[in-house]
């Protein structure tokens, strides 16, 4: 009787020990399956750096495209839907699956190419990288400098006169403050420049004009502007300290300067 007790509770450990050690294995697989490329067809193409495939909605990685009413809005989501609508992409994580509204992050392939990268090459994107540098963040910071130098789209350099005399003087991230400077010896209106970082932040100048060979410095807050001092109202910051990039155009959309780090 003892031995036939000894060899049930030895079963019954056994089933137990199984299940545990299956459950294990089934969570570990869920994780690897998460981590892998998937592929997907694109059903819809709601702008130029968001798509629905898959039933799930997908924002691309390391890129930022116009917004509504912002110059290339229109070219940046026509490029896309040409590139990939109705195809069978791949989908490659990063080190965030998704973002705060529920959107899955991810770099996408047709076939060995980068479409994330080709908007930026095609000048119809800034690169963006909110999270810190990831491995792909030199390869889309070269594309922006090769489209930089064929002022292609969103890169063509402004035809404003005054675009040779804005340079950008002091970028204080601890402070949250820059300073431009005009080097020329005549006035520059900057009435409806604007001042913008990878993502969506971005100061329009007010009616402006900067004297000839002064500064003027734009910083977060909500204080009354003033000639020297303009303010940066309603944001908490602007610079973030794993890294950005500051882009100002003139009010038609020329690229007056940028730089990053």
């Amino acid at each position: 009787m003892q031995k036939k007790k000894e060899i049930f509770l030895m079963i019954f450990l056994g089933i137990i020990l199984l299940a545990l050690n299956y459950n294990f294995l089934d969570y570990k697989l869920e994780n690897f399956l998460s981590d892998s490329d998937a592929s997907a067809t694109v059903e819809r193409i709601i702008d130029g750096d968001t798509v629905v495939a898959g039933n799930e909605t997908i924002r691309l990685l390391g890129i930022n495209t116009p917004e509504k009413k912002e110059f290339y809005y229109g070219e940046a989501k026509e490029f896309l839907s040409e590139k990939i609508l109705n195809k069978t992409i791949i989908i490659k994580f990063g080190k965030d699956k998704k973002d705060r509204y529920g959107r899955t992050l991810a770099y996408i392939f047709l076939g060995p190419e980068n479409v994330n990268l080709e908007t930026v090459k095609n000048g119809f994107a800034n690169y963006y990288f909110p999270s810190g540098k990831d491995k792909y963040y030199n390869s889309f910071k070269n594309a922006w400098s090769e489209c930089i130098k064929d002022e292609i789209n969103l890169c063509k350099k402004s035809e404003d006169k005054c675009a040779e005399c804005i340079e950008l003087k002091s970028l204080d991230i601890a402070e949250q403050k820059i300073i431009l400077e005009n080097k020329c010896n005549f006035q520059c209106e900057l009435t409806n420049w604007e001042i913008k970082d990878e993502g969506r932040k971005k100061f329009v100048f007010p009616k402006f004009v900067l004297d000839s060979n002064a500064e003027v410095g734009i910083i977060i807050g909500n204080k009354t502007d003033t000639s020297e001092e303009l303010f940066w109202k309603n944001e908490e910051y602007v610079w973030t300290r794993t890294g950005d990039t500051l882009f100002l155009r003139d009010e038609n959309g020329g690229l007056v300067l940028w730089g990053s780090y």
